[in-house]
């Protein structure tokens, strides 16, 4: 990290947070930390994985994203990053006592893919039970890579997204470019999309957490402008388009 933060300073980062959905933090972990990810990423998929999704959910909600689980798997190398203690710290700031770390998941996309479509992580009907993507960016995204974070500022506010054009671009959207190192947190509620991955690879990690009386499962079913998906059962919920 290049600096440390008072608890001023994160009470005021989380404030911040609820106030617009997300945090861009960059120079957060340190390059060795990162480098060190990336190489175990890098060795576990290899140059051309395969897709794990069922070819109607891809064609549907145009996420062309493979998932990895390290620490399931008994990997500790990830260790490091969900135990930083700044953090644990921010997370408790965000999500209040008794919060929950959920899962570690590493997140794929070939060059070449559409990354991901407008959606919400979870039914954003009860604004009490949402996850919280904490983004590790263990490589730099860059206009030439593609795979940038578009955001929506204060939708994890406003309800179901709408239906409509599931890549759409609007006034008040903002991308991210994140860089090595840098967090980006992340509430399930707010619109979000990926946008197309170019010119190489692109990754980035997900330690997913929760406030305390979310099930596990609260991520099982997503929302997208035109259906909700539910993952455990690969089934489409409900159809908008």
């Amino acid at each position: 990290m290049s600096k440390e933060y008072t608890n001023a300073a994160i009470q005021g980062l989380a404030k911040q947070f609820w106030e617009q959905g997300y945090l861009c933090i960059p120079h957060f972990f340190s390059q060795n930390v990162m480098q060190t990810c990336q190489s175990e990423i890098e060795n576990h998929f290899g140059e051309s994985p395969t897709f794990l999704h069922d070819d109607n959910f891809i064609s549907r909600s145009k996420t062309e994203v493979i998932p990895w689980f390290p620490q399931r798997e008994g990997n500790t190398e990830f260790d490091v990053i969900s135990n930083n203690s700044l953090l644990q710290a921010l997370s408790l700031a965000i999500l209040g006592e008794g919060w929950d770390e959920q899962y570690c998941m590493v997140m794929f996309s070939k060059a070449g893919t559409n990354g991901q479509a407008w959606h919400q992580d979870c039914p954003p009907e009860d604004p009490t039970q949402f996850n919280l993507n904490r983004l590790v960016y263990t490589m730099d995204v860059t206009p030439e890579l593609g795979g940038e974070v578009y955001v929506r500022p204060g939708t994890h506010k406003q309800g179901p997204l709408t239906t409509g054009p599931l890549f759409e671009d609007f006034d008040d959207q903002v991308v991210l470019v994140p860089k090595a190192g840098t967090l980006v947190l992340l509430h399930g509620h707010c619109w979000h999309r990926i946008g197309e991955v170019k010119s190489g690879n692109r990754v980035s990690t997900n330690f997913r957490a929760a406030p305390k009386n979310v099930p596990d499962d609260i991520t099982d079913i997503c929302v997208y402008r035109n259906m909700r998906y539910q993952f455990s059962t690969s089934e489409v919920l409900e159809s908008y388009i």
